[in-house]
């Protein structure tokens, strides 16, 4: 038996009230020891309800406690990338909600942070720890490696969204405190006009989920992807982008719609085959994504198209759990500040092409 790893959070907003904390809270490797919060009495109010011996104001707090060996973080996404660091070069090591930064310039300091010290990063991209794009990433290995189905011809990531709070459980009851948080620092690319600093950081805080997963499932752990193509409304948001993800063409769908609950899927297609995963709301507890497997015809063999069904479990606990795991073991973290750095020099690229393009 190990220790449980010596815990805090930094933020008590929607996600990290909803998702995180109880998350962090009921797995038993997680000894949760503190929370920071700069509006005092919302920090003090979660903290009680789970039972959070410390309560701090300020992430420089935790990152001073000596107690305290790693540190969960959500915050403004502009803000968060400073705290982490912060606490990398503090030896905490830390969880992060993505993005990982807005600008590449902290993204690369950050992970000189971690290169400097023995503290390491995992960036909360909770899709790669889905059971259902796993079973699919380990279909697609095989397929590849033993080229029954042919080349790859595309990979296509739709992300419409919708409401992506649908399915939120309704027994998480988070404080409605009306207390506002300050304004956090403006942190974007200096390229960047200040009138496409809202599309930008919108397009990022969304899509780099659907990017990562694509680069996931095409097994780009050097940062091999390349941007061929943006094409975008004036909005920033709606379109396509076309990459090139280790040699495979690969386009996103991105846009908004008024739909109910939650519509994106990833679909591979090979010669002879498809292999398609489609993701559960973000917030519906016990539901992994849906993997559908179709195989063309070959030979005597019919066409078939076939659904499998993961085991219940939902992808934002197993991505805590990963990351507990991975500090006791000093294991490498499935989505680490060196990969994760990637996705932020992608989206910078994206948007220079679109500036470029108006």
């Amino acid at each position: 038996m190990t220790d449980p790893v010596r815990f805090a959070y930094v933020g008590c907003g929607f996600v990290g009230q909803t998702i995180h904390i109880p998350n962090f809270a009921s797995l038993p490797d997680c000894r949760f020891l503190a929370l920071a919060e700069v509006r005092t009495e919302l920090g003090r109010e979660v903290a009680a309800r789970y039972g959070i011996p410390k309560v701090y104001r300020s992430h420089e707090e935790i990152a001073a406690d000596p107690e305290i060996e790693a540190v969960g973080v959500s915050g403004p996404y502009a803000l968060q990338g400073k705290i982490a660091e912060d606490l990398l070069r503090a030896g905490k090591h830390v969880f992060m909600e993505k993005p990982m930064a807005v600008s590449l310039k902290r993204a690369e300091s950050m992970v000189k942070a971690v290169q400097s010290g023995s503290a390491r990063l995992m960036v909360g991209y909770m899709k790669r720890y889905d059971s259902g794009n796993l079973l699919l990433k380990k279909h697609l290995d095989a397929w590849r490696a033993s080229g029954e189905f042919g080349r790859i011809v595309l990979a296509r990531n739709h992300g419409f969204g919708g409401n992506w709070i649908y399915a939120t459980d309704p027994n998480v009851p988070f404080s409605k405190s009306s207390a506002q948080a300050p304004p956090s620092p403006d942190e974007c690319p200096d390229w960047l006009p200040a009138d496409r600093r809202n599309s930008y950081l919108g397009f990022l805080q969304q899509w780099t989920h659907n990017v990562n997963l694509l680069r996931f499932f095409l097994g780009d752990d050097g940062g091999k992807t390349r941007l061929v193509q943006v094409l975008l409304d004036p909005d920033g948001l709606t379109g396509l982008t076309v990459l090139d993800i280790n040699g495979t063409r690969a386009v996103v769908e991105s846009g908004y719609t008024k739909f109910h609950g939650w519509e994106e899927h990833t679909q591979i297609y090979f010669d002879r085959g498809w292999l398609k995963t489609g993701a559960p709301p973000l917030m519906q507890k016990e539901v992994p994504a849906s993997v559908e497997i179709y195989r063309a015809i070959n030979g005597d063999h019919p066409a078939s198209i076939v659904q499998e069904f993961p085991a219940p479990s939902w992808s934002y606990r197993e991505e805590a759990k990963h990351f507990l795991a991975c500090v006791r073991s000093g294991e490498a973290f499935r989505s680490s500040a060196e990969d994760t750095l990637n996705d932020v020099r992608i989206f910078e690229e994206i948007y220079r092409q679109v500036i470029a393009s108006k």
